[in-house]
């Protein structure tokens, strides 16, 4: 039998999506208002999900204290009230786009999370707009 356990959490930051390859009128009509050269912003919401085992004798399936911290010290600390194209080393060469930011947070957790665990993220980047990457 396996549980899945999920915890959110949050980040503010700016980015803009740009094709260093294209026109700058070529950005604009793929990327829209999102190509703004003064960059945008988002109050993005995550949620890391992580399937396995419970574990006979703690009940868990991973302790969520520990999945708290590493989210925090991982993703938090480094993409809160960011510019993710300017501040963030992930997104030197790789437009920010939602999906590109779920792989990299996915990335980065499933260095720290143990392997026998499935992961997942979930990012929504508006209210209706979201991704989902588990490492397919």
């Amino acid at each position: 039998m396996k549980v899945t356990v999920h915890r959110k959490a949050h980040f503010n930051a700016a980015h803009r999506l740009y094709n260093n390859e294209w026109t700058d009128a070529r950005n604009a009509s793929v990327f829209g208002k999102c190509a703004n050269p003064n960059y945008h912003g988002h109050n993005y919401e995550l949620i890391v999900s992580v399937k396995g085992k419970i574990h006979p004798e703690t009940g868990f399936v991973m302790d969520m204290k520990i999945l708290k911290e590493i989210i925090e010290q991982e993703i938090e600390e480094q993409f809160d009230h960011k510019n993710l194209n300017e501040e963030v080393s992930y997104f030197e060469s790789l437009n920010p786009t939602a999906e590109n930011i779920a792989v990299v947070i996915w990335n980065i957790l499933r260095e720290r999370i143990e392997s026998k665990l499935e992961l997942s993220v979930t990012l929504y980047e508006t209210p209706r707009n979201f991704v989902t990457y588990n490492g397919e």
